[in-house]
């Protein structure tokens, strides 16, 4: 079983992800591996340092104005590898579409990409497919992901870039 939606009224960016890692699945929450770039790539865009809890978490994502999410809300997975997921219930991102006024979704990684042209190819907001963000992938890049969350920068306090 994944994790329910984090977003408000004010989330300009949707990112969504696969499906919870092992370790994200211990901590119970997003991107719990900490060799996993998400929150270092996320946070370093704004200049700040990886939250510890996931409250303080939470709230660098509402203040920051990002939803986050993942495309698959229940599967069968062997560990962490997106592979191996069999029998996937892809989110219903309705509710998040309805409530938020978002300029951009980013998608982490193949699979959630996949997932998401699947079942929301007719989506008007603009979305991406980003290099995933896992230890796994060689090909990453921080500076796509930085690139595309410009869109944030009218956020007050976003150093410049």
């Amino acid at each position: 079983m994944g994790f329910p939606p984090v977003y408000d009224e004010k989330s300009e960016v949707l990112i969504l992800g696969s499906f919870p890692s092992v370790k994200s699945r211990e901590i119970s929450f997003y991107y719990g591996n900490k060799q996993n770039r998400f929150w270092a790539t996320v946070c370093g865009f704004f200049g700040e340092e990886i939250p510890e809890s996931v409250e303080e978490k939470k709230d660098f994502l509402h203040r920051r104005k990002i939803a986050l999410w993942d495309m698959v809300t229940e599967c069968e997975i062997v560990g962490s590898a997106d592979a191996s997921i069999e029998n996937a219930r892809t989110a219903d991102l309705t509710s998040i579409f309805n409530v938020c006024k978002l300029k951009k979704i980013l998608l982490n990684g193949a699979l959630a990409y996949d997932l998401f042209i699947n079942s929301y190819s007719d989506c008007k907001i603009p979305y991406v497919k980003m290099s995933s963000t896992s230890p796994a992938n060689p090909r990453f890049s921080k500076e796509k992901w930085w690139e595309e969350l410009k869109i944030l920068k009218n956020n007050e306090d976003v150093l410049k870039k």
